[in-house]
């Protein structure tokens, strides 16, 4: 089976599982939606909705942030992996978008990746669910899935994007991103599926017998 072919059981059966699809982190504008992206490195969706939940409503433009200083941010996020670097890299990315964009985050992939702590990933998730540009966000879950369905040689997240937006149309991706992280978690399981037994794994690959060794980012 080709992967085109596996692209489409794939949509179909996610569509069928997630009509509607949720978003896994909570935020309130397209700033706190950066922070949260930020923040969930090495960090789940869940602990970082429960710490940010009593961030937001009162802390959640870039100027707050200044004013409040890397200290107090680090108390704030004490709670989340690696919190003071990623303190720092909130302070000084809410000093940039105060001192360079008037407040406002860009929406563009050059200057968002130039902004303190942010990479392509947190770039791309930004551009998708914060500006609704097309863009295929690669996590540690969509990364191993790809690999397990065979849309990937699982070198590296760069590959595993350039792959999956070769094999799947353009109107799917900012939905499909989402679908296959939740399906990650739900179905095909890093210690669970190993690529025998989840619908979609049976599907693209019915007579696999062997458990799939997949390649970390």
């Amino acid at each position: 089976m080709n992967n085109k072919k596996k692209a489409k059981i794939i949509i179909r059966i996610l569509n069928k599982i997630y009509p509607k699809v949720p978003i896994p982190l909570s935020y309130k504008n397209t700033f706190t939606l950066l922070v949260s992206v930020l923040l969930s490195a090495q960090c789940t969706d869940v602990n970082v909705n429960n710490v940010t939940k009593n961030i937001y409503p009162k802390y959640n433009k870039p100027k707050h942030f200044v004013k409040l200083g890397r200290k107090k941010i680090e108390r704030l996020i004490k709670r989340i992996g690696i919190f003071r670097v990623k303190a720092k890299s909130i302070f000084y990315l809410s000093k940039t978008l105060v001192e360079k964009y008037n407040g406002r985050v860009p929406n563009t992939y050059v200057e968002l990746e130039q902004l303190p702590g942010v990479g392509h990933k947190t770039a791309s998730v930004v551009m998708s669910q914060g500006f609704g540009f097309p863009a295929f966000p690669v996590d540690t879950h969509i990364h191993r899935l790809a690999q397990r369905w065979g849309l990937t040689n699982g070198k590296n997240v760069e590959q595993t994007e350039k792959d999956l937006k070769k094999n799947f149309p353009k109107k799917y991706w900012n939905k499909l991103h989402l679908q296959i992280i939740w399906y990650g978690r739900e179905y095909c399981k890093a210690r669970d599926c190993y690529g025998i037994s989840c619908k979609i794994c049976k599907s693209c690959y019915p007579n696999r017998k062997k458990p799939i060794i997949t390649k970390k980012a």
